[in-house]
This record gives C-alpha cells, structure tokens and sequence, in this order.
C-alpha cells in the first residue's frame, strides 16, 4: 500500500503547488507546459531500457498514449472553464465523482468482485467527495454551460480508466513519458498561438513552478499505476481509496496550511471518507 499512499501524497502536492500558482500570479498554462515537459524527461531518464521510436511507435499502447495526451490537456482547459463558468464547487465534484466510471470498469470489463459491503463502500466514498467538496461561498450557477461539468465528469473518469488500461506493465516510465510528451507537444502550439496572435508572452517565473508541478505530477501518476498493479488488490477498491483520500487529505491541508474555512458539510464528508476507506480495504 505504499505505492498508494505516494500517489495520495503526490496529488495532494498538486493542489498545494496550485494554491501557490494563484498566491504568486504564475500563468498556469505556461506552468502546466514546463510541466509536461519536465514530467516527460522524468519519465525517459527512469526508464532503464532502450528507447526505440519505431517500437513504440508500433506498440499496442502508443495510440492509448496519444489519446490521453491529448486528453490531459484538454481536460485541464475544460476544468478551469467549469470553474470559471459554474464554480469551483461543480468543478471539485465533477472531476471527484467521476471515480465511479473507472470503478465501473473496472467491475465490468476485467470482472473484480463486487459484494454489498464493497458497493456501500463506494457510495459511501461518492457522499464523502460530494460533501468534502462543496464550498458554502462557492458562486456555483450550475444551470449556466451545463455542458461544461458534463465534459469535465466523462473526461476525467475516461482518462482514469484508460492510464489503468492501455498501461504496460513492465514499460510505465515510458508510458508515461509519451504521455506527458504529446500533452507538452500541444502545449507548445497553445502558447506559441497565444503569444503570437494575442501577445502573450511567457514569463521566466513559470519555470520553477512548472518543474516543481512536472516532479509531483510525474510521481502521482507512476505511483497510482504501480499501486493499481499490486497482487490482491481490485483497481475499483485502489480507485475508490486514492480518489477519496486525495479529496478528504487535501481538504485538511487547506484547512492547516492555507487557513481555509471548512464547513460542517466537509467535516461530515471527511468523516465518511475515513468511514468508506476502512469498508473498502475490508472489502
């Protein structure tokens, strides 16, 4: 379960570095491009074999890759316009709840066990996410670019599932690398549009952010994978754990770290994640 707790840990970082990106006016694309590319590097330099382009090229899970590249940054821009347009609240519990789709495939396509504890686990761990996100004071206009929430919800539960699925077991550094490269690759045409035809230019100080975002991104991913192929464990339950954990355990570091107000609605929730983590380990 150590692979577990590092992936907690690494995308608890995630919200942590973001607080900062706000706190210290980093332009996110431009720190989400260095991280890409940072996260990319990560992944080639720990890859111990060789690297052979017209293999991966030809691999059964190099279309996956570039699927998901393409998704991983895609999906961002569509988070921050949900949060933007609906609140961060819908964007919280959009992105959260979404856990439910690779659980679902988890249980379907490759036929994980599935008891009445293990399914009050999950709901369980839905009600946990839904109350530990939303935010009181949050301007939340759900009605307005429905559309957004929608998009946000499939995404980022399809791109859950297919990391899981088209992941080779033995190659992970280099999955992963692909990845991050596409993303970074479209990340490059993003901010050469941008600063070419609206003048905006990259700024210096998006470096040591993205590098930093580039290292704790890296580690969540590999970490999620490594945990998601650990002998007696069902990817629904590991799913179910890191998702929940992440949301009560960063809510905690908002509280402790950044002074932010939690709810009694977020306390409950953070109570049921505890709750729903135990019955899902038992299950």
């Amino acid at each position: 379960m150590i692979y577990l707790l590092l992936s907690i840990l690494s995308s608890t970082g995630i919200f942590v570095l973001f607080k900062l990106f706000n706190k210290y006016k980093i332009n996110t694309l431009q720190a989400i491009v260095v991280n890409y590319f940072t996260a990319c590097s990560i992944g080639l330099t720990f890859y111990d074999g060789n690297i052979n382009v017209g293999e991966i090229v030809n691999s059964t899970w190099f279309y996956g890759a570039i699927g998901l590249g393409f998704l991983f940054i895609s999906i961002f821009n569509v988070m921050a316009l949900t949060a933007q347009k609906n609140g961060l609240s819908v964007a919280s519990v959009a992105s959260k709840m979404s856990v439910i789709i690779p659980i679902v495939f988890g249980i379907v396509v490759f036929n994980e066990s599935v008891g009445w504890l293990k399914i009050a686990g999950i709901v369980l761990a839905l009600i946990a996410v839904y109350l530990t996100s939303v935010k009181e004071k949050d301007n939340v206009v759900l009605t307005q670019s429905i559309y957004l929430p929608i998009i946000l919800f499939f995404g980022s539960g399809t791109i859950d599932t297919f990391v899981n699925y088209f992941a080779p077991d033995d190659k992970i550094p280099l999955f992963s690398a692909v990845i991050f490269g596409i993303a970074f690759t479209i990340g490059i045409f993003v901010l050469s549009y941008n600063s070419l035809r609206m003048k905006r230019h990259f700024k210096i100080k998006s470096i040591p952010f993205g590098v930093a975002l580039g290292l704790i991104n890296y580690a969540s991913i590999y970490y999620l994978l490594k945990a998601l192929r650990v002998e007696g464990y069902d990817t629904s339950s590991i799913f179910t754990v890191n998702n929940v954990a992440i949301v009560a355990f960063s809510t905690l570091v908002g509280l402790f770290l950044f002074k932010e107000k939690i709810s009694f609605k977020n306390w409950l929730g953070i109570l049921i994640a505890i709750i729903s983590i135990v019955i899902v380990t038992l299950a």
